[in-house]
């Protein structure tokens, strides 16, 4: 049997930084939807926009939905850049 994790809580700021503000910007606006109304049962994920960088903070309440939350924002991310990269 697998004993409970000792992890009460995983919180994180995650940096991903851009080319230039303007991509930033654009990136920053295309997931701000997504993570205002991501569902928040065990975790929540707040965005912050500061020059060519985007701040992902991450609050969960253990390690499984920390990595959802991971996984989550890395693919709006990518989706947002991919799709940027097809209207330039």
């Amino acid at each position: 049997m697998i004993n409970e994790s000792p992890l009460q809580s995983v919180k994180s700021n995650i940096v991903v930084e851009f080319d230039n503000e303007s991509q930033a910007k654009i990136i920053y606006e295309s997931i701000l939807l997504e993570f205002e109304t991501a569902p928040d049962y065990r975790s929540s994920m707040n965005l912050e926009l500061k020059d060519s960088k985007i701040i992902i903070n991450i609050d969960a309440e253990d390690s499984t939905s920390f990595r959802a939350s991971v996984n989550s924002a890395i693919k709006w991310i990518k989706l947002s850049l991919e799709i940027n990269d097809l209207t330039i």
